[in-house]
């Protein structure tokens, strides 16, 4: 993406765009912004950018990816990041599966994970705030009330003993980054074996997490749990050995009292309280989405002369329709200091947009995002903001104070998949019921 504007004239308390090196970012980043310093003060080794993204992206083989997915070495893409600040769009990958030319059957899994990613945010749209709480009651046996409101010392620290459980805490901590099977792992062992509330381990991982996406952590984390699936997930020793190997098992201080030692039924057994089947009807009306797709703004629904784009953290690449559509506008991003010095950021993430936004023709600021984007309005002389829909509660709260100064005009991506009718969001499959045939056709007509 080659963006070429002109950025207004420098002013006290615009943020450095220039680094000679990663260090030197580090280095800057670590003292505008202590607290996400204070939660963990490195980069991660996962580079930010568009140009990043795309070389991650023509490294990504389909067919070995669906194959291979489920092991810890396996073929996976790491392409959550990107799709995560909007640097690769889920409507952009589905199109760039289908220029690949190949059976539907060798990229269908892949595709099947981009729709859960699209399932999500659904819910997400759907329920907003809410899903930080149980969408549906667990299937534990165990009250809601009966479970921890912090996580332990030991696990945050890594000092479990558990050698798979520390080494996934070290690599969430250090890297930013989890296999998605070690996510699951690692939270089933939260929430059942240690009896903690998910959301504490939801926002654990949302402070160190690169791809810190609420949809998908926050309704993968309730996954496990129980209350938005049918049962709890919980693994064992023979499928943590099967997919990541016994380097864990042959190091662990643990290995003869290991507690994932068993079969299913016996760790089921050990851990939860059989309950009366169908005691968890779902909602259909409260699970059903209003419209078919993603939010659908206008572009024209404002007539804005000299706009400003605002761009969040939802919208740093080109699926951002905005780009192309206003090329003189002056551009904004704005750290949300408020939001970083209650510690819902880490340095790792924050310092992966910093470098993503280094590629983009933008200004960059520090503070109250209302407060600052008035102010870049006021210096530019725009008459209005225009920006990508969010999907995040937090930012739609912010464009709802803006438009008691300004005009605010939303707008949204191409969405994943465009369904005719209001799809059921109880299931992951109800959904994959409905959006699977119209998928596979654009791979048969192409």
């Amino acid at each position: 993406m080659a963006l070429h504007r002109s950025l207004p004239l420098p002013e006290q308390g615009d943020l450095t765009r220039g680094f000679p090196d990663r260090n030197c970012l580090l280095q800057y980043l670590r003292q505008e912004f202590p607290a996400a310093a204070a939660i963990d003060g490195q980069l991660s080794p996962v580079i930010g950018g568009r140009k990043a993204a795309e070389l991650a992206l023509r490294r990504v083989d389909p067919l070995a990816y669906g194959r291979s997915r489920n092991f810890l070495k396996g073929a996976v893409t790491q392409l959550s990041p990107y799709i995560r600040h909007g640097l690769l769009g889920l409507a952009e990958l589905k199109q760039w599966l289908v220029d690949q030319k190949r059976p539907w059957r060798d990229q269908e899994k892949l595709i099947s994970e981009l729709a859960w990613r699209d399932f999500w945010q659904r819910v997400w749209q759907q329920f907003g705030d809410g899903i930080w709480q149980n969408i549906e009651e667990l299937k534990t046996g165990h009250s809601a009330e009966s479970y921890g409101d912090s996580l332990p010392l030991d696990l945050r620290n890594g000092e479990t003993k558990l050698a798979c459980i520390d080494a996934f805490q070290r690599q969430l901590v250090n890297t930013g980054w989890l296999h998605n099977h070690a996510r699951l792992w690692l939270a089933a062992y939260v929430v059942h074996w240690r009896r903690v509330r998910w959301q504490m381990g939801a926002r654990w991982f949302l402070q160190h997490l690169i791809d810190a996406d609420p949809a998908s952590n926050n309704l993968s984390w309730q996954w496990v749990a129980s209350c938005f699936s049918a049962k709890p997930y919980v693994f064992n020793r023979a499928n943590l050995e099967k997919y990541a190997g016994d380097s864990f098992c042959r190091s662990c201080a643990m290995v003869n009292s290991c507690p994932f030692d068993g079969s299913y039924e016996q760790i089921q057994g050990q851990l939860f309280i059989p309950i009366q089947p169908n005691t968890n009807k779902l909602n259909d009306n409260k699970l059903r989405a209003e419209n078919s797709n993603l939010a659908n703004h206008n572009l024209g629904k404002e007539k804005l002369v000299k706009p400003l784009l605002w761009i969040h953290q939802e919208s740093l690449g080109p699926a951002n329709p905005l780009w192309r559509a206003w090329p003189e506008a002056p551009g904004l991003f704005v750290f949300d200091r408020g939001g970083i010095e209650h510690g819902q950021i880490g340095l790792k993430r924050l310092g992966f947009v910093y470098e993503s936004l280094l590629e983009l023709p933008l200004v960059l600021r520090n503070g109250d995002p209302v407060l600052e984007i008035q102010a870049f309005a006021k210096r530019c002389g725009c008459d209005g903001v225009l920006t990508q829909a969010p999907l995040d509660p937090h930012l739609k709260r912010i464009i709802a104070a803006l438009q008691q100064k300004l005009p605010v005009v939303e707008v949204a991506c191409e969405p994943f998949v465009d369904l005719p009718s209001p799809p059921q969001l109880q299931r992951f499959m109800k959904f994959w019921k409905l959006a699977e045939p119209l998928l596979r056709e654009q791979f048969i007509n192409e």
